[in-house]
């Protein structure tokens, strides 16, 4: 009994020293890390670019009205007020008081308010800049010091794992909302979607380093080397390792909830637009003088037009 009541005492001890803080707490982290600002940037992109995936896929092609449905249901998804709800109890559930309080003066530094500057600044260059980044058409002036670091960066940071997990969960969320709106089985749809990115996840991490690198570098141009190493030296702590975690969790939860938003406003489009195709119900009754069939015709009824994707393109 006494080694039992030991155990719980010593569970609760590391419990409590590893709890999670609250929301007020968070939104402080939140709005320190600018998360709001570079977010509501990218959201402006998000109706085309689902749109482009979804007209890509040769399984399922869409009409024009149903790839219209899908814009209208990114931009009913897609938005902060989505975003933030969940993205605020992952940041709050992944920080803790012992990390929250180094994290906070990181950020109030001069070095953390201009790193906090530089990632606003990139969130909102643009999707045809952010490309041109990605693809190394648009460049940074570097050394191979300077290299070094910056792929050091992009290790601590998990930029690659974290962007690769955002679209895997995103898609998902998509999948699976679309699923529920259209009246699919959701359970089996999202276990697909999970396979599909689980299969491609280690291929897309690797493939994404690069392009992550080349928009870490571009973004932090105006810091120094000095800056950098400092900036590496909070990741790499106890503290800033936390706070890496808090922040991607907080970026998948919220993407995740926009993901299944529009993916059931979708499913409920493009349920609604089969239903409209389809016409008004037809009055089965036999007209007078006219005597019903024996027997039901052979040939079955054509498939029904404008039937929903079972999931969107991964």
């Amino acid at each position: 009994m006494f080694r039992f009541a030991l155990l719980m005492m010593l569970v609760g001890s590391i419990y409590a020293a590893e709890s999670a803080v609250d929301i007020d707490t968070a939104a402080k982290i939140y709005q320190a890390a600018a998360i709001r600002e570079q977010v509501r940037a990218s959201l402006v992109s998000m109706p085309p670019q689902m749109r482009e995936l979804f007209s890509r896929d040769v399984s399922t092609p869409l009409s024009e009205q149903q790839l219209a449905a899908v814009t209208a249901a990114a931009e009913r998804g897609f938005r902060i007020d989505v975003f933030e709800p969940p993205a605020l109890s992952a940041l709050a559930a992944n920080l803790d008081s012992a990390s929250v309080a180094k994290a906070q003066d990181f950020l109030a530094s001069d070095l953390g308010r201009r790193m906090v500057a530089a990632d606003v600044a990139a969130a909102t260059l643009g999707e045809a800049n952010i490309d041109k980044i990605m693809s190394g058409e648009l460049t940074a002036v570097s050394t191979p010091k300077r290299d070094v670091i910056v792929e050091k960066l992009e290790r601590a940071t998990r930029s690659s794992e974290s962007t690769v997990q955002v679209f895997l969960s995103m898609g998902q969320a998509v999948a699976v909302g679309t699923a529920i709106g259209s009246g699919q089985d959701p359970i089996a749809v999202g276990e697909r979607a999970r396979k599909s990115g689980e299969a491609s996840r280690a291929g897309l991490q690797e493939s994404m380093r690069v392009p992550m690198r080349r928009f870490l570098a571009y973004a932090y141009r105006s810091l120094s080397d000095s800056d950098l190493k400092h900036l590496l030296a909070f990741l790499e702590s106890p503290a800033g390792k936390r706070y890496v975690t808090a922040y991607n969790a907080s970026m998948g939860a919220g993407y995740d909830a926009m993901g299944k938003r529009t993916g059931e406003e979708l499913g409920d489009s493009l349920r609604e637009l089969a239903q409209a195709q389809l016409g008004p119900p037809i009055d089965n009754r036999t007209p007078p003088g006219i005597a019903a069939p024996e027997a039901p015709p052979e040939t079955p009824p054509a498939a029904q037009p404008g039937r929903p994707p079972a999931a969107p393109p991964h």
